[in-house]
């Protein structure tokens, strides 16, 4: 067994917990793991799984990563597309100074950003993780969504050998391109989602679509580009512009739980519509997306599942 270790400093101040738990969404979750100190996850690089545990070992203003890599060979190059991979999952290398300079003094959202303060964006990997996640988690609930990326994971993920505590990597366009749409249902996936999430891995597995390239266009441009593949609407070109992308000026204004947050944040009696969420989060632009994952968390409080977050 190979392992590699290396140190990251995230640009301060920086919260492993509270930015993994925008990542995880949910305790169910079994990609991204987390057990209160340490988080798990499994790449694919150079075609091989590198688990990756990472722990925090600095306080939020002076935050270092302790990153151990582990495989049965790391392939060359595995400690630079790990840090890559980091910083764009866990946000290491964004500046949150000028949203805090503009917004810890705001009347509604200050006491949030105080709280959890540290909460860096995440992003997903990679463009086509962060679609099979919105078709995923498309008209059923966000715990069920998660279900059954874990099980979608855990049938076609690669995973690290003799590493039992390594969750499986998260499958790749090849992994899934070329498998039966029954193979999917049987997991849960209903008819229609199988059939995009396939077209979806062929379509990238065999190079007629570089969802990477679509990063550099502009708003209007990568929404039309994403709404052209199957089974992908507004809501989840707007989350993959947020949750891919990253993108923080976007609130995916058709999430049905995010709106049911931002009422109940707002205090609103009556629901919001596409462009009423538009018309409440113009005080806090461009920071809309960085409001969804504050909203997220303090959701996730209120559950209990969060825990009263620290400073230290």
């Amino acid at each position: 067994m190979d392992v590699q270790v290396l140190t990251l400093e995230p640009i301060p101040p920086f919260r492993l917990d509270l930015t993994v738990w925008a990542l995880r969404r949910r305790p169910e979750n079994e990609i991204d793991r987390w057990d209160g100190r340490v988080y798990r996850r499994t790449l694919v690089i150079a075609g091989r799984p590198v688990a990756m545990a990472v722990t925090p070992l600095g306080p939020p203003e002076a935050p270092r990563l302790q990153v151990v890599l582990t495989a049965s060979e790391l392939p060359s190059g595995a400690e630079e597309a790990a840090a890559r991979a980091l910083e764009r999952l866990l946000g290491l290398r964004v500046d949150l100074g000028p949203f805090y300079r503009k917004l810890e003094g705001d009347p509604r959202l200050g006491p949030w950003i105080v709280r959890f303060k540290g909460l860096k964006p995440p992003r997903f990997p990679t463009l086509f993780e962060t679609l099979v996640n919105a078709i995923a988690c498309q008209q059923v609930t966000l715990t069920l969504g998660i279900r059954l990326l874990n099980r979608l994971a855990a049938a076609f993920g690669r995973r690290v050998e003799g590493a039992p505590q390594a969750p499986p990597a998260f499958p790749q366009p090849e992994d899934l391109a070329g498998q039966d749409p029954a193979a999917l249902q049987a997991l849960g996936f209903s008819r229609q989602k199988a059939r995009s999430l396939l077209a979806l891995a062929e379509a990238v597995g065999s190079g007629a679509v570089d969802l990477e390239a679509w990063e550099r266009l502009a708003d209007a441009e990568a929404m039309t580009r994403l709404q052209g593949l199957r089974g992908i609407g507004r809501w989840s070109a707007e989350y993959t512009l947020l949750r891919g992308m990253g993108r923080l000026h976007i609130f995916p204004g058709d999430d049905v739980g995010a709106r049911n947050h931002l009422q109940r944040w707002l205090g609103r009696r009556r629901p919001f519509d596409y462009e009423g969420v538009r018309r409440a989060l113009a005080p806090w632009q461009p920071y809309a997306g960085l409001v969804y994952f504050h909203l997220l968390l303090k959701h996730l409080e209120e559950q209990g599942i969060l825990g009263v977050p620290t400073t230290a």
